[in-house]
């Protein structure tokens, strides 16, 4: 055969070939982007996990993410309660600069979240990634302010605390008779709590007994999607619960039990466990960076409805080690060394620079953050890039610079060596004056860059 007839034969075999090998090559090549995952709950404390100490909540899959990752002992939410601890950890920056002395937005509230803040979504979707937002929004409940406005391509949650309720003014249930409703497995309908798709309600009241797992329903379809689109992908998991009411689906629920708080973390943990089989299903885990953790520590008020933070002292609300101090827990198979952990500092408002680095997405924020790359630490490769940490509640109350940390209310003033006291039960200022005094000139000097650097929160025109 001439050279002049084997060529048109290879072209009749081998093109039609490679029209259909080619498109598969150049997708998988798309998809090796890193995929980011942020499991956020609500009012977890410090020890309810397994892998953090805890003696009688089971969290197999959480203790498995452990194990084959990085457990992080010293890291920070910015804030002791719900709303500024959500702002500080989408914006990377201390709650004050951007929701100004608001914690807690309310029903009532017409502020919000100013969209003009870049949040990690914002940073993820101008990328090329699919973004979305499942679980407790709590930022602003009016449209101006939902995650849709705030670089998220879909939400499914519910916009505030699953302990509020729509339309503003409605009355709720009696606060605190948590035993009587985690009893009455229909009084989920009591809390006029609404469930959220977008920008429209779609349920209320929500059927709080099945939103854990719904959530993950809806975090699920969210990857499934992405994976088809070979989009990378950015997802905000932030569940409602423990935050009481506490529910649980009927099937798993025991109206008997001693501690509906333990019950409904190892539900938790049971739908992490899903999201970690479908990465290896899909075979995602290679480039996917999980991060579990909490927005605050927990609310010890409410007994065997509430969490626990020990060794630390006292929970949510306060800035003690308890209210601020929370588990983290990261796993990224092929980046993250396994069975890892670090007891250097590291919070919320870093996490922003830090996905910036490990993803190689480019960072543009709309002002100054407070957030620190730490993706060297997160990778084994050096120390935490972290010395010092505000802690704010409504105002400034603490701070910490290396193992020292500073608390200061008025006239008193506490110092702790955390190295030493994690439990914060020795106060040392009267035995280290000199140290007290230079730790409270530098708190104000940095809260004085934080507060002149205050920008503008979300509010609807009156």
């Amino acid at each position: 055969m001439k050279l002049n007839q084997i060529i048109p034969s290879v072209e009749r075999f081998i093109l039609p070939l490679l029209c259909l090998v080619l498109p598969s090559f150049l997708t998988a090549q798309e998809n090796t982007n890193l995929n980011v995952i942020v499991i956020f709950t609500d009012d977890q404390g410090y020890q309810d996990l397994g892998c953090f100490g805890s003696p009688d909540i089971r969290t197999p899959r959480i203790d498995q993410m452990a194990k084959e990752g990085m457990r992080l002992t010293s890291f920070y939410s910015a804030n002791p309660v719900c709303s500024a601890s959500r702002a500080a950890l989408l914006t990377g920056c201390y709650p004050k600069r951007v929701l100004a002395e608001k914690t807690v937005l309310f029903p009532r509230d017409r502020e919000g979240l100013n969209p003009a803040e870049t949040t990690i979504a914002d940073m993820f979707k101008e990328a090329g990634y699919a973004t979305a937002c499942v679980g407790k929004w709590h930022l602003g409940h009016h449209p101006e302010f939902l995650p849709t406005r705030q670089g998220f391509d879909s939400y499914f949650g519910i916009p505030y605390s699953n302990d509020m309720s729509h339309p503003e003014g409605t009355k709720r249930p009696k606060y605190g008779q948590w035993d009587t409703y985690w009893k009455d497995r229909q009084s989920s309908a009591l809390w006029k709590t609404p469930l959220l798709r977008d920008e429209e309600i779609i349920e209320h009241p929500v059927d709080q007994r099945m939103i854990t797992r719904r959530y993950t329903d809806e975090a699920l379809s969210f990857i499934r999607k992405s994976n088809e689109q070979s989009k990378p992908f950015f997802l905000y998991l932030a569940h409602s619960m423990p935050h009481v009411p506490l529910y649980l689906p009927d099937t798993l629920h025991d109206p008997k039990s001693p501690y509906p708080y333990r019950d409904v973390i190892e539900h938790i943990d049971e739908q992490v466990g899903r999201i970690i089989d479908l990465l290896g299903q899909l075979r995602l885990t290679q480039n996917t960076l999980v991060v579990y953790t909490s927005d605050n520590g927990p609310w010890l008020r409410f007994k065997h409805h509430g969490g626990q933070a020990l060794p630390l002292r006292e929970g949510k609300g306060t800035t003690f080690e308890g209210g601020m101090r929370v588990p983290c827990v990261v796993w990224g198979p092929g980046r993250i060394q396994a069975g890892s952990k670090s007891d250097e500092m590291m919070s919320t408002i870093d996490l922003l620079p830090t996905f910036s680095s490990l993803a190689g997405v480019k960072l543009k924020t709309n002002g100054p953050i407070d957030g620190l790359d730490q993706s060297a630490m997160i990778l084994g490769n050096g120390p935490t890039v972290r010395n010092e940490f505000l802690y704010y509640a409504r105002n400034l109350q603490a701070f910490r610079q290396g193992n020292y940390k500073l608390r200061k209310m008025g006239k008193s003033v506490q110092l702790y060596d955390l190295s030493k006291d994690i439990g914060e039960k020795e106060n040392l200022a009267g035995q280290k004056p000199e140290l007290a005094q230079k730790l409270i000139a530098r708190m104000s000097q940095l809260d004085e860059e934080v507060t002149s650097g205050m920008r503008p929160i979300g509010s609807l025109k009156q």
